[in-house]
């Protein structure tokens, strides 16, 4: 098995479940090229993979995390649900699905994928969330794409959710619901963290100069930057070699300058999508 040379950080949840900050995510990866994809992810360290019922792929993560070296309690798993089980009992079923599929007793993480508005029901659904995890079914809970005010909406209702994954890269750094996150202490997760190809992201000069300055792949220096700030991310790779360097961010701190030429990336016209209007 291969260790890596620096321990994956963690991050403590408002509940007080401890969260990896660099881990695997999975879409759209299915079947075998997904099951062998996080097998290699969790050999060469990783302790935190990302699945959702939306992806197709839960029995794929979990028949690899099942099989896998380390313990269970050593794996941090997180799963999504869908607008389906948008409702207090039906998130019940939803879990109890997904349990099913990944061949688990528990979830790590359990996330409601996206606040869909407009079926009038993520108070609702969230309340039956509290109840899952005060039966130990899901260790901590949290949304996904939720804008602030979906936020608003939960902590109104008393419920403060303990992760927000929402689409983050450094074209697309979020400040207005970041800040919103920090202030409720709710931990920012990023899905999508490198970007899209046509962002040219990774070929930015701010980025091909860090990399170059510590010794690490444009991709590292963009997680890096995300680490570096309390970011907890989630590339997505069935590439060993890419999911090896990918863990080369751990350990990294970036300079102030290095910092700053990365946040300039941000581009307000960079398409983020519109959780009011989309989901599933």
């Amino acid at each position: 098995m291969i260790i890596p040379t620096t321990p994956t950080p963690t991050v403590e949840l408002s509940g007080g479940t401890r969260m990896p900050m660099l881990g695997m995510g999975t879409w759209p990866l299915k079947g075998e090229e997904c099951r062998a994809a996080v097998a290699s992810a969790i050999e060469q360290g990783y302790r935190l993979v990302d699945t959702a019922e939306a992806y197709g792929n839960e029995e794929a993560v979990g028949k690899a995390v099942r099989e896998a070296g380390p313990d269970r309690a050593e794996i941090f798993v997180t799963t999504k649900f869908s607008k389906q089980w948008h409702s207090r009992k039906g998130v019940h079923e939803a879990l109890e699905h997904s349990l099913e599929r990944l061949g688990l007793d528990y979830v790590d993480l359990f996330l409601m994928h996206w606040p869909m508005p407009g079926e009038g029901s993520y108070v609702d659904a969230y309340r039956g969330m509290v109840e899952l995890k005060e039966q130990g079914l899901a260790k901590a809970i949290g949304v996904s794409n939720f804008k602030v005010h979906h936020l608003d909406d939960l902590i109104t209702e008393g419920m403060t959710p303990e992760v927000n994954q929402i689409q983050l890269d450094p074209s697309r750094p979020r400040l207005e619901v970041r800040d919103f996150l920090d202030n409720h202490d709710i931990v920012t997760e990023a899905w999508s963290p490198l970007g899209r190809g046509a962002d040219g992201v990774l070929n930015a000069p701010a980025v091909l100069d860090a990399a170059k300055k510590h010794g690490i792949t444009p991709a590292a220096a963009v997680l890096a930057w995300e680490l570096n700030q309390g970011i907890v991310t989630i590339p997505k790779s069935a590439n060993p070699e890419h999911q090896r360097t990918n863990l080369e961010a751990i350990g990294v701190e970036l300079s102030a300058q290095e910092m700053k030429a990365i946040d300039a990336l941000a581009d307000p016209n960079a398409k983020i999508d519109d959780s009011d209007k989309t989901g599933n």
